[in-house]
C-alpha cells in the first residue's frame, strides 16, 4: 500500500507571516513615538517653518514670473516704439530729398532763365554780328538735306502720340530736298534697329514704314534728349554737313539747364573750324494739362545756339 502524506499546512505559514508583519509594525511605532518624544522629526513649529518657507519662494517666484512678463511686455512696446521712430525717420529722409530736389529744380530753371536774359541781352547790344532769326514768328529753316528725329516716348507723349506722327509727316513734307532720315527715342534707341548707324531713304514707302512702325513704339524714356543728341551727332555728324535735328517733347527731367546746353553745344561745335555741325530744332507738344516750362527753356536756348528754332504747338 501506498504511504499517504500528511497535508500542508498552508494557513499556519500565511498566519505567521502576518504576525511577524503586525510586529514589525509595532516595532517601528514604537521607534517613530521615541523619537517623536526627543523632538527631532515631530517639531510642529519646525514643519510650520518650513511650510511658510515653500508658500513664500513660490510667492517669490510668481512674483518674479509677473515682472519678467512685464519687462517683456515693455521690451515689446519699446522695439514697437523703435520701428515706429525709424519710420517716421525714413519719411522725413524721403520729404527731405524731395525737398532739395524741387529746390534744385526750381534753381536750375532760374539759372536757365536767367542765363537765356544775359543772353539776349548781350545779343540786342552787340552789333555787325548776323541778323538772329525770330524764333517765335519766323519759323523753322528747311534748308537741310538730312533729318532725325529725337522723340520723348514718355507715357504723356502717348497720349497725343497722333499728333506727334502727324508732325513728323509735315516736318518731311516741307523739307524739300531730303535726301535721308533717321528716328530714335530721346534715350537714343532707334525706331528700327536694322539702319542703325545709317539713313532711311526719303521714299513714301520709308515714310509709310517709319509711321506704322511709330503707331506701336514703346521704347523706354527718360524725358530728357540729352543723350538721343548725343547718339545722333556722335554717330551722324560725319557723315554730311547739311543735317538738322528735331527734337519732339513735352517735359524735360534732366539736370542744370546750364550744364546741358553746355554739352549739347560742344557736342555740336567743328573743333576744327568751330562752326556748328547741325541745327537743333525743338518742338513742344502740350500733353493734357501738363505745362512745358522746363521743356521749352531748355529747348529754346538749345534752338537758339544752335541755328535752330524751337515752336510750341497747340493741342
Amino acid at each position: 500500500m501506498r504511504r499517504q502524506r500528511a497535508p500542508v499546512a498552508i494557513f499556519s505559514l500565511a498566519f505567521l507571516d502576518i504576525i511577524s508583519c503586525a510586529f514589525g509594525a509595532v516595532v517601528m511605532l514604537i521607534l517613530l513615538a521615541n523619537n517623536g518624544d526627543d523632538g527631532t522629526f515631530n517639531d510642529s513649529s519646525q514643519i510650520t517653518t518650513i511650510i511658510q518657507a515653500i508658500t513664500s519662494a513660490k510667492s517669490s517666484i510668481g512674483e518674479l514670473r509677473q515682472a519678467q512678463s512685464d519687462k517683456l511686455e515693455q521690451l515689446k512696446q519699446m522695439q514697437a516704439d523703435s520701428a515706429s521712430n525709424r519710420d517716421n525717420a525714413d519719411a522725413l529722409t524721403a520729404d527731405i530729398a524731395r525737398a532739395k530736389n524741387n529746390v534744385q529744380q526750381l534753381t536750375d530753371a532760374a539759372s536757365g532763365l536767367e542765363q537765356t536774359m544775359i543772353e539776349r541781352e548781350r545779343a540786342a547790344t552787340q552789333e555787325g554780328n548776323a541778323k538772329e532769326r525770330d524764333a517765335e514768328v519766323g519759323g523753322i529753316p528747311v534748308d537741310s538735306e538730312y533729318v532725325i528725329f529725337i522723340i520723348d516716348t514718355s507715357g504723356s507723349m502717348g497720349r497725343i502720340w497722333q499728333n506727334v506722327l502727324q508732325t513728323v509727316s509735315e516736318v518731311l513734307n516741307n523739307h524739300p530736298r531730303v535726301k535721308g532720315f533717321q528716328v530714335m527715342s530721346d534715350n537714343g534707341v532707334y525706331l528700327l534697329s536694322a539702319t542703325k548707324g545709317r539713313w532711311r531713304k526719303d521714299t513714301p514707302q520709308q515714310r509709310a514704314s517709319v509711321l506704322k512702325a511709330m503707331r506701336s513704339w514703346s521704347a523706354s524714356s527718360s524725358s530728357s534728349p540729352l543723350e538721343g543728341i548725343e547718339v545722333a551727332l556722335r554717330t551722324y555728324a560725319q557723315k554730311t554737313d547739311s543735317l538738322a535735328l528735331y527734337i519732339f517733347g513735352d517735359d524735360y527731367t534732366g539736370g542744370s539747364y546750364d550744364k546741358s546746353v553746355a554739352r549739347v553745344n560742344q557736342l555740336n561745335t567743328n573743333k576744327r573750324t568751330g562752326k556748328k555741325v547741325a541745327r537743333i530744332h525743338g518742338i513742344g507738344f502740350i500733353s493734357g494739362n501738363r505745362p512745358i516750362a522746363k521743356f521749352s527753356t531748355f529747348m529754346r536756348e538749345v534752338a537758339r545756339q544752335n541755328n535752330g528754332t524751337f515752336m510750341a504747338l497747340a493741342k
